[in-house]
């Protein structure tokens, strides 16, 4: 039996030594697949026990990982192996060291003494007297440190007498300090604290600021609820000294990929009295008040087609977002974009917000047909009280979009509306639209293509007066609508033949609108928009050049770097004044022009502003973008807006931003980004309001970071009140503070 074991252990030996190249390639590669195979310069063999015994540079191949030590020895029959001197093992790509390793090579757990851990993906550091490994993401240690910095001195760590730490979840110590550089700076007889990429119950990392006038000092700390797989809640209690108390509440749920939402709601009893200036009215607060907000974002999908959304948001006064603009939900929570299903808040909650707008709609389509059901309601902060703000409850529309009729080349569109619409003070009714069209698309070759369109629109409205008694009314509208569109586009492609610019593409669309309208109406409602006849031509010109990018590994890609629009309105009439381009009657009005505002006085003019949008994007660290009108009878600006922005690979990055509407709006932001070194950025931001030459905004920061840490230090220079914030990140423990989004919402003009 002994001369068989013999034999065996030494066919594994010459075995191992053919395979030693193949490990080392396979070591560098990555953990091979497989059974438990083995390498060392000596190894025994106990057939007895089923037991190796391998001494002198040792590999252990296993499946998802290897072992690497002096000396080891390995039980096949309870796959225990036990590991010494300069061990070394890598499982699923976590690393571990140590003196010794007692390791059960099936179930991943085991022992280490005087041993280290690093978590690649989470990029976690854990160190230990002794470190018991109690299944695939759950360890203890005794006498441990863990931490995300690199170095055998970390910038911060935790270490405790005892520490329970579960990957991606969260970790506890028992008799703990916080420490900086191997320094003590808070002690812990007990703490939790996370070490996770997904979603755990347990308390969050806080915000901390200042507010001179409006709030004082500010401390808010979240606490986080995964309540299941699909459904999670956040409690927010904070403290102002100026204010009080506020709790706010989050409930979040996933309950399948066709029903999700969000609910967030406020309280605070407000102990704040003074004045406060908002859109140069000064308010007073004399009392104590109530103060509250509430949020709900729910999408149902009953079935393709058929789906539930609203976008419900409501708070207690016109001041609440002018108080509360340097932190707030609806600040940390701004999305830009309605693509997250969880953030999903559209506006900028802070003190430019000058009105806010609940919706609900339930839509339904048939393919050709769509029936939409609406209810809204708008909260204007312009003004003082909301009585006299037009609400819509309820809204329906039914469209038929535009379809031939009987197989005819004769198309037929339709929309129809009914609206209740509501105020406490002002006149209120009912209001009903129908729009039916007939339209004649042609095309003239591949070149030309020619729709010429007609159609009527009736509305009928039944209002009662504001006051009470007041005498009921009914009446009606009657417009008639014709319109011709001659359009064409062409194209061209230039062969560039350069290192990065293969090809350069040239599209041009020139495009000519014919409106006529004709409306009969008498005294109508101040709810129903009004509509003049008109009889006008509208021109437009697109020219877009798009190129063809070489990459460097040989694939192509497209980039639109100039985009330039003109257009035009020519007025029969020479009423030109009560001609909206953007907005006319018949459906064929596609033709767009920048937004703008538009003149509201003056007649006898036939030709109306000329409007110009341009957009240039040379480099992919350059933008310009412009939108102008240009009234050619007065040979006045009415609106320019420019936007230039320029970064570069190391970070730095510059926008300006010049707002002008004829007498209304005259702004300048500017926002500067600068890397001073790879670990010191500053951050500049300045609004300018050039018609009242106020400073609407002055922000300065600072920030600091390292490889597993980072400090911002921002200060704040506002119309009415100076704040103060600093933000702490420690990289997989997450922030503690809050910087304002008005450097995200940089773009939004103000007055």
């Amino acid at each position: 039996m002994k001369r068989d074991g013999l034999l065996f252990s030494t066919l594994l030996f010459f075995f191992c030594l053919r395979i030693h190249a193949e490990a080392l390639t396979a070591y560098e590669k990555g953990t091979p697949r497989g059974p438990v195979t083995i390498e060392a310069d000596t190894l025994t063999y106990d057939q007895v026990n089923d037991t190796y015994q391998a001494e002198g540079n040792v590999i252990i191949f296993f499946t998802g990982g290897y072992l690497k030590a002096d000396r080891v020895l390995l039980n096949r029959q309870t796959n225990e192996a036990v590991a010494e001197g300069n061990t070394f093992l890598k499982s699923n790509g976590d690393l571990l060291e140590g003196e010794r390793v007692d390791l059960n090579t099936e179930t991943k757990t085991g022992i280490v003494l005087s041993g280290r851990m690093f978590f690649e993906k989470y990029h976690f550091h854990i160190r230990g007297r002794e470190i018991q490994k109690k299944s695939e993401a759950d360890y203890f240690m005794k006498d441990g440190t863990a931490t995300t910095c690199d170095g055998d001195c970390p910038d911060w760590r935790f270490a405790a007498r005892e520490m329970d730490v579960t990957i991606d979840g969260y970790g506890t110590m028992k008799d703990g300090t916080f420490q900086i550089r191997n320094v003590p700076v808070f002690y812990f007889p007990y703490l939790i604290f996370p070490v996770k990429t997904t979603r755990q119950s347990g308390i969050l990392l806080p915000h901390l600021g200042y507010s001179e006038n409006k709030l004082g000092f500010d401390v808010a700390v979240p606490v986080f609820w995964a309540i299941s797989d699909s459904t999670d809640a956040t409690f927010y209690e904070r403290y102002m000294d100026k204010r009080g108390y506020q709790q706010g509440a989050e409930f979040r749920y996933f309950l399948s990929p066709d029903t999700f939402g969000t609910f967030y709601a406020d309280y605070l009893d407000d102990q704040w009295t003074g004045t406060r200036e908002i859109d140069e009215v000064q308010q007073a607060q004399t009392e104590k008040q109530k103060r509250w907000s509430y949020y709900l974002n729910h999408q149902s999908t009953f079935s393709p087609g058929f789906y539930l959304r609203t976008d419900i948001n409501r708070v207690s006064d016109n001041a609440y977002f002018s108080d509360f603009d340097s932190y707030n939900y609806y600040l940390t929570h701004y999305a830009g974009t309605a693509n997250r299903r969880f953030q999903r808040i559209s506006y900028v909650g802070d003190q430019r917000l000058t009105a806010l707008e609940s919706k609900g709609r339930l839509v339904k389509d048939w393919g050709l047909f769509s029936l939409t059901g609406y209810a809204q309601y708008t909260d204007d902060f312009t003004k003082s009280s909301n009585d006299m703000t037009l609400q819509k409850y309820p809204e329906i529309l039914l469209t038929a979009f535009t379809q031939p009729v009987f197989g005819s080349p004769l198309n037929f569109g339709m929309g129809g509306s009914y609206s209740y619409n509501y105020r406490s003070v002002g006149e209120k009714g009912s209001l009903y639209d129908v729009a039916p069209t007939l339209s004649l698309p042609l095309s003239f070759g591949n070149y030309l293509q020619f729709t010429p369109e007609i159609g009527i629109k009736e509305t009928y409205w039944d209002t009662t007066g504001a006051l009470a008694g007041a005498e009921k009314k009914t009446g009606s509208r009657e417009i008639a609508t014709a319109g011709a569109r001659l359009s064409s586009d062409v194209h061209r492609i230039f062969d560039i033949g350069g290192s990065s610019v293969d090809k350069i593409k040239h599209y041009i669309k020139p495009e000519i609108l014919y409106s006529y309208v004709a409306v009969n109406e008498g005294e109508r409602p101040d709810f129903v928009t009004p509509v003049n006849s008109q009889s006008s031509i509208t021109w437009s010109l697109l020219n877009t050049l798009t190129s063809k990018l070489k990459e460097k590994d040989g694939k192509y890609t497209y980039r639109e770097f100039l985009r330039f629009k003109l257009l035009q309105l020519y007025d029969f009439r020479g009423d030109v004044y009560n001609v909206n381009p953007l907005t006319t009657t018949t459906a064929l009005t596609t033709i767009a022009a920048p937004t703008t505002t538009l003149p509201t006085v003056g007649s006898g003019r036939h030709f109306g502003p000329l409007y110009a949008e341009l957009g240039f994007y040379p480099y992919q660290y350059v933008s310009y973008n412009s939108t102008l009108a240009f009234d050619v009878n007065s040979g006045d600006w009415t609106t320019m807006n420019h936007e230039l922005g320029l970064s570069d690979a190391r970070g730095d990055s510059a926008s300006i931003q010049y707002l002008y509407t004829e007498d209304i709006v005259k702004n300048i932001n500017l926002l500067l980004k600068a890397k001073v070194t790879r670990a010191v950025e500053l951050k500049y931001i300045l609004r300018n309001n050039l018609l009242q030459d106020a400073t609407l905004e002055s922000t300065y920061g600072i920030s600091y970071s390292r490889q597993c840490w980072g400090v911002e230090f921002t200060y704040s220079e506002l119309v009415n009140d100076r704040q103060f914030m600093v933000s702490v990140n420690l990289l997989g423990l997450g922030r503690i503070g809050s910087v304002s989004a008005k450097a995200d919402a940089l773009s939004s003009p103000s007055k």
